[in-house]
């Protein structure tokens, strides 16, 4: 009986491991999913439709991105992280992702460190602070001078409550002595549109998303959030040099994938993702919008995201922030 025991134990594990083996060598062989928690035409949207076709070409299959706005980004969020562990559902984190762990009592229905694998950091950034043309602001000094005297008058859009965005106006009212009344949306691409339709008056917004508008004098920038001016728009000062000393809120863009996905999976996904953020065509439009490719290592995005959330933790903490 022993010795049958043993055979047939070989033979399972023999078949088991083929099966695991043959998974690994022929992943993917299907689409692939880019969830991306926000609405058309937002910073990490732009970003998604710019890397989708490529990465498709490395791997081989379909990459659909799938738009899932709403709850502040914690609806795509919450989403993803509830995919099946294969390899096939990736998500676009941002800081609004990295927040919402930090918040003590996390009600979004997932934590960024808990709930998914770094692949890879994609890009860093700036928010910028626009207004709409008919705000006699020319700089972020008037535009707080102007807030003083139209105390609760001024409103600022963000793409939804406890959004990056949303924080970056609340830091703005706290440090400039401000009242500034917070318009919450469903997405950074619907916050802008109201931007650009006169609906609010302000915003912090990715500059991926607005450097265009910019450009075309559809909204006017007054600061980066940098303590550097962005490459991009080296004419616009930092917030730090031209209003409010210490202000600095960074952006960036990263991937990851829902917990217990097969290492071999993810390594692909990485390996693949550091090939598309190479290209030099990628980095060339990156860089028109104001972003800085990164395709770093997984190790170093799961720091980073660790160190988001301590970060974001405190200045809720300190600014006595209430994100419902």
């Amino acid at each position: 009986m022993s010795h049958i025991a043993n055979l047939t134990m070989c033979i399972l594990i023999t078949f088991f491991g083929g099966i695991s083996m043959a998974s690994a060598q022929t992943y993917p062989s299907k689409a692939v999913r880019l969830v991306v928690a926000s609405s058309p035409g937002s910073g990490v949207d732009i970003l998604a439709r710019l890397v989708s076709p490529k990465l498709a070409e490395t791997l081989g299959q379909q990459v659909i991105v799938d738009n899932r706005a709403g709850a502040g980004g914690n609806l795509g969020a919450a989403f993803a992280a509830r995919s099946a562990p294969d390899g096939y559902t990736l998500f676009l984190a941002t800081p609004a992702h990295a927040i919402s762990g930090s918040v003590p009592g996390n009600k979004s229905g997932y934590d960024m460190v808990r709930d998914f694998v770094p692949i890879s950091l994609l890009t860093t950034g700036h928010y910028m602070l626009v207004v709409h043309p008919t705000v006699p602001a020319k700089s972020a000094r008037e535009l707080i001078a102007l807030a003083k005297a139209r105390p609760g008058r001024l409103n600022y859009a963000s793409a939804g409550n406890g959004n990056a965005t949303h924080l970056a106006g609340e830091l703005f009212n706290m440090m400039a002595g401000v009242n500034t009344v917070h318009v919450p949306y469903k997405g950074g691409g619907h916050a802008r549109t109201e931007l650009l339709g006169g609906q609010v008056d302000f915003m912090f917004h990715n500059i991926t998303a607005v450097l265009g508008d910019v450009r075309d004098k559809r909204l006017r920038a007054l600061a980066v959030t940098g303590m550097k001016r962005a490459k991009a728009a080296p004419e616009i000062p930092t917030m730090d040099e031209s209003a409010l000393r210490g202000y600095e809120i960074t952006s960036w863009f990263g991937v990851v994938t829902p917990a217990g996905t097969p290492q071999a999976a993810v390594t692909r996904l990485h390996s693949d993702f550091s090939k598309v953020m190479q290209i030099a065509d990628v980095r060339e439009k990156l860089a028109l919008l104001g972003s800085e490719a990164v395709g770093g290592a997984s190790a170093d995005f799961a720091a980073h995201l660790r160190a988001e959330q301590d970060k974001w933790g405190r200045l809720i903490k300190q600014a006595g922030i209430r994100l419902d």
